[in-house]
């Protein structure tokens, strides 16, 4: 039976289905599945949940068919509560002005003063003189006009900024904090190591495995099926299918039944792991990375230890970063060994693992205290607090709604390879913004002396004025006209799109 979601009621058993999003916080009652929780909890790997477990709003079933008993729907769950949060946080950024009006409101009582004071003793035309050259309002004219340049240049890099004021921001940033899953790292896991027993070689591990997982979409099927198709294997195709929801997959080959899954379905099939791969398994556990086992018969005869990926373009942001003076760090609700691991894989010092949702925001806080100017960049549903705290936030297309909604900045391939040109780009505008000033400022000092000692009038003042101005917004628009910042200067880094 399908109601509308307003009318799920705390009791009510509802059924998610592989591929399907579960959409209230409760306990199973029926099935198994292996959910994939990584936007919401930081976890790189799939749990599996049976009977018993809970669940979360927001996950997604992978694999199998569970029946949920709801204990919380709506604005009650994990996910609205985390978005609750997001309301009650401090928006900085209505404390924040830009540039132009910034200087423009700093300077507008000066120049008025100095027309009053100029009135009684060199006269009306000379204090309208000083008026039409006023320092401030020409700031407000190339401020934005330099800005809508540069957000044109990043959008044609494949830079989504929402929030102009990030790019003045961002030549302030000391200290760029990179969430774990997801944004170092893929969804898709890598084959580290297939290890093998019983006389059996790699490829007939790996062959056998891809038969079984043949037309199976999760993540660990997709990443067994990559490695198989690599070594160029092959298999006989089969019929026979029995899957077992949340634990493994069982199919009929000629040399016998084959059994690919967790160390939860051997047990289940009364199959005993060898001393070797139970030792294998002990490691990789305290490690955070995951085995999948293959068994013909009764017989173990492998496992598969699976890693999760690494951006192919991290190391080179990573490194582009240092380069610039930034100090990096890993903030993770994953476990200290896998964050630990990408940490040391990546050169990077610091990180923060374990981390709940609302202690990253207060983590970042504590560094802003220390006088740290923050970007942080994640893409989960657990993310978003910490995205909201950060004195710039930045997430990647194809990341969850409440992410992509919460950020300034959104880079739009997806990957972070435009990362370090975004910086660059932030140089080019504070360049950019300190030449508006210096056109806006110099001609207005040079006519306030001309006015004060030479008793310029209105017509050489207006005359100047229009010149700074024609100066001015030429060179705010400059940079658009002629692509001053390269496209893919991430290049240089060797990033890969």
């Amino acid at each position: 039976m399908e109601i509308p979601f307003e009318q799920l009621q705390h009791g009510d058993i509802v059924i998610a289905r592989a591929g399907q999003t579960i959409a209230v916080d409760g306990v199973i009652t029926t099935g198994s599945a292996a959910l994939d929780q990584h936007k919401l909890t930081g976890e790189s790997q799939p749990i599996e949940k049976g009977v018993g477990d809970n669940v979360l709003a927001s996950t997604i079933v992978l694999a199998g068919q569970i029946g949920i008993r709801t204990e919380k729907a709506g604005e009650e769950t994990v996910a609205m509560q985390i978005g609750q949060m997001l309301t009650r946080t401090t928006d900085f950024k209505n404390a924040l002005q830009s540039r132009g009006e910034a200087i423009a409101d700093t300077l507008t009582l000066p120049t008025l003063g100095a027309s009053i004071l100029c009135f009684p003793i060199l006269g009306y035309h000379s204090a309208i003189a000083i008026l039409t050259n006023t320092f401030g309002y020409k700031m407000r004219l190339f401020g934005p006009a330099s800005m809508l340049s540069f957000l044109n240049i990043a959008s044609q890099q494949g830079t989504l900024i929402k929030d102009g004021r990030s790019l003045e921001l961002l030549n302030q940033i000391d200290t760029v904090i990179f969430d774990k899953t997801g944004t170092l790292t893929l969804e898709q896991p890598t084959i580290h190591q297939v290890h093998v027993c019983c006389d059996y070689c790699q490829d007939d591990v790996l062959r056998h495995a891809a038969a079984a997982e043949e037309g199976q979409t999760h993540p660990i099927a997709k990443a067994i099926l990559a490695a198989a198709h690599e070594r160029a294997l092959t298999w006989p195709d089969t019929t026979e299918t029995k899957y077992e929801i949340g634990y493994g997959v069982q199919i009929s080959l000629p040399d016998g039944i084959v059994r690919v899954g967790s160390q939860n379905f051997m047990a289940m099939e009364h199959i005993e792991l060898p001393t070797e791969i139970n030792e294998i398994q002990h490691t990789c556990h305290q490690a955070g990375h995951s085995l999948v086992f293959v068994a013909i018969d009764s017989k173990v005869i492998g496992a598969i230890e699976l890693h999760a990926t690494v951006r192919p373009e991290a190391r080179a942001i990573v490194n582009g970063l240092r380069q610039r003076g930034i100090s990096v760090y890993i903030l993770s609700g994953d476990q200290e060994a896998p964050t630990q691991a990408l940490a040391k894989t990546l050169d990077i010092e610091h990180y923060f693992a374990n981390t709940l949702p609302e202690n990253k925001a207060n983590l970042i806080s504590e560094l802003q205290q220390q006088g740290r100017s923050i970007c942080f960049i994640g893409d989960g549903i657990n993310d978003s607090i910490a995205l909201k705290q950060a004195n710039v936030s930045v997430s990647l297309r194809g990341a969850t709604a409440i992410a992509t909604e919460t950020a300034q900045v959104v880079l739009m391939d997806g990957n972070l390879s435009q990362l370090i040109t975004l910086f660059q780009t932030a140089e080019q505008f504070e360049a950019n913004m300190k030449q508006n000033l210096l056109i806006s400022t110099v001609p207005a000092t040079v006519c306030l002396i001309g006015i004060l000692f030479f008793h310029w009038g209105v017509l050489t003042g207006i005359t100047i004025t229009l010149a700074t101005l024609f100066f001015g917004v030429t060179n705010a628009i400059w940079p658009l006209l002629n692509q001053q910042i390269p496209s893919h200067d991430t290049q240089s880094l060797s990033c890969t799109k």
